[in-house]
């Protein structure tokens, strides 16, 4: 078994939030379980059925659910009380063995420990399987669980739907805490609704659609229910969460004081956009946020700038590896994709199982202009998807000498992104892109400029799996180089 952490807990890659003096005391309440990870390799089908073989490569343990949140507080460096509830059998034991820096607080269940166990093949999902997962009943609360709330900097309540958030003591001693503590509390579709009195609730989109009858989506759908949910549930502030896009929060505004309150119109809001990432397995990546603005509330920052700070930690954790970066210390890693970004492979294995055309081009793109956006949006139209292939910063220098990039690959990364042509991008450190084209295999390579098709590098490598190289329009005049003497002589 690899996982289990040892010693005390450490800061961990992925971890951005330093502490800043003596640690925080946080109170993290919640459902706890185990979560597994198998990862291999598959090269062929059972010959039983058609499904395929996995050659185990590592099998990664951890607390799950709440127990997670507390993991990632503790790597922090906080002191951290995880209040929930756990059963006599092995697989509690284990639980516990895996969280030695946190004081565990813990009544009984009366159920099975939950086991959730995803596969994954490379960086690809299989299957998940869940164990003892059914609904319990709603958990009795120990004097020993509320008392654990008392004393503390702030409270992380992260409800799984397994009745931990249900129950009334814990309800009650929260409502009392919530007066001069700050609660974060991240809802569950199957869980209870947040207390009243909370300083911040973190449903994401399809949380908040459970607890409204709003329709929509994105940030329209966002507003409406964060401003509704303030209202419902009585609480501080509401961050409705979108995913990469970052997260809306409605609070009760101080502009009229009680009136607004008792007027009901309560709210106002506020867009927090999550840097751009290239971001792999979500999983904890709602958990890290939650911790977030718990320990930026605890620190002093207001209701906008704590959820910004924990849009900001999400992104930052998704962007180090998520999950297994966590843990890469406690075992073997999981098996890497090398060279190629996570979100390109699932996007070409999303349009290519829908029947779609994968297209991409490359190039270092070190200075946007219109050139690039007429090539970019050519290829676009070629297919089902656009995948970019760009030079990293040691590419580049190697290519065109020690000035360059102007600028680095993450500025370009995200300036690609913001177009709406461009669906996702490659970085490779080669002088070619060949070895990352062959983890995808495009169906076309889209090549803007004056070039044969045959005196393309790249016609080869895509003749390898039957795609093929079309040039689109070239036009003339506008050039990195030339735009980039431009602003030397204007400086």
């Amino acid at each position: 078994m690899t996982g289990a952490t040892q010693g005390q807990p450490r800061a961990t890659q992925g971890q951005p939030r330093a502490t800043q003096g003596s640690p925080l005391r946080i109170a993290v309440v919640g459902d706890t379980l185990l979560d597994v990870d198998v990862s291999g390799t598959s090269e062929r089908l059972s010959p039983d059925a058609p499904v395929p073989v996995v050659d185990v490569r590592t099998d990664d343990r951890r607390a799950g659910g709440a127990g997670l949140v507390a993991t990632m507080l503790a790597r922090d460096g906080h002191d951290v009380t995880l209040v929930t509830v756990l059963s006599d059998d092995a697989r509690a034991d284990e639980i516990r063995a895996l969280l030695p820096g946190v004081r565990i607080v813990a009544g009984p269940s009366g159920v099975p420990t939950p086991v959730k166990t995803r596969v994954r093949v490379v960086d690809h999902a299989l299957v998940r399987i869940d164990e003892g997962c059914a609904t319990p009943p709603v958990p009795d609360a120990t004097e020993e669980m509320t008392a654990a709330l008392t004393g503390v900097d702030a409270v992380v309540v992260a409800d799984y739907g397994r009745g931990v958030a249900a129950a009334p003591a814990l309800r009650d001693a929260l409502s009392r805490i919530a007066v001069d503590t700050p609660v974060v509390w991240d809802p569950h579709p199957k869980g209870a609704a947040p207390v009243a009195g909370i300083s911040v609730a973190t449903p994401n989109s399809a949380e908040a659609h459970r607890f409204t009858d709003l329709d929509g989506d994105g940030v329209p759908f966002a507003t409406d229910a964060a401003a509704a949910l303030v209202e419902s549930w009585d609480v501080g502030a509401v961050a409705v969460t979108l995913g990469d896009r970052g997260a809306l929060v409605a609070h009760r505004s101080t502009a009229d004081g009680g009136a607004a309150r008792s007027a009901g119109r309560a709210v106002d809001t506020r867009f927090v956009p999550a840097p751009s990432v290239s971001a792999g397995d979500p999983c904890g990546a709602g958990d890290r946020l939650a911790a977030g603005v718990a320990v930026a509330l605890a620190s002093g920052a207001d209701v906008g700038d704590a959820v910004a700070a924990g849009v900001a930690d999400a992104s930052a954790y998704l962007a180090a590896g998520g999950v297994a970066a966590l843990f890469a210390d406690d075992g073997p890693a999981p098996v890497a994709v090398p060279g190629v970004d996570r979100d390109a492979m699932r996007l070409v294995h999303e349009v290519r199982s829908a029947g779609g055309t994968v297209v991409a081009t490359g190039g270092c793109f070190d200075l946007l202009h219109a050139g690039h956006a007429r090539t970019l949006s050519a290829a676009r139209a070629l297919g089902d998807c656009l995948v970019v292939c760009l030079n990293s910063d040691d590419s580049v220098r190697a290519l065109k000498g020690p000035d360059r990039p102007i600028m680095t690959q993450d500025d370009r990364v995200e300036l690609l992104l913001a177009l709406d042509c461009v669906d996702a991008v490659v970085v490779f450190d080669e002088h070619t892109p060949d070895e990352a084209l062959r983890r995808f295999r495009p169906d076309v390579w889209a090549k803007g400029g004056d070039y044969a098709v045959s005196d393309l590098p790249e016609t080869a490598t895509l003749a390898e799996w039957g795609g093929r190289v079309v040039t689109v329009p070239f036009h003339p005049g506008r050039s990195t180089t030339r735009l980039a003497a431009a602003l030397e002589h204007v400086g």
